[in-house]
């Protein structure tokens, strides 16, 4: 389960920037997790509940987007929504493995207190 790693990191980054930031408690993290990025949300959600426990972040609420996917045509030179990597575009049925969005892994936000 790589999302415990991945949540780790991203409470290792919230809390760094909460206490440049002269805070005493994180109160919420916000992720945008791509629909392709390959990390299970709910598994996300239990990470967070475990690797925040005894940090500033323990009490906090885990917040996450999920970013659709979106592949673009270089033939039609348009984005239109997908389910994987490799898809047809809709208006010409050409194939393309150019993905616009759907991959993200980031930190949005970070409330603290």
């Amino acid at each position: 389960m790589h999302e415990v790693s991945i949540m780790s990191e991203a409470l290792r980054i919230a809390v760094d920037a909460a206490k440049s930031a002269g805070a005493s408690r994180i109160v919420k993290l916000r992720l945008r997790i791509g629909k392709l990025s390959g990390v299970v949300p709910e598994a996300l959600q239990f990470a967070f509940d475990v690797v925040a426990h005894g940090t500033m972040a323990e009490g906090a609420t885990l917040e996450i987007e999920t970013v659709p996917a979106a592949g673009w045509c270089a033939t039609c030179q348009a984005e239109f929504d997908c389910v994987d990597l490799f898809n047809e575009c809709p208006r010409c049925h050409n194939f393309s493995g150019e993905l616009r969005r759907g991959r993200e892994l980031e930190i949005a936000d970070t409330e603290i207190s």
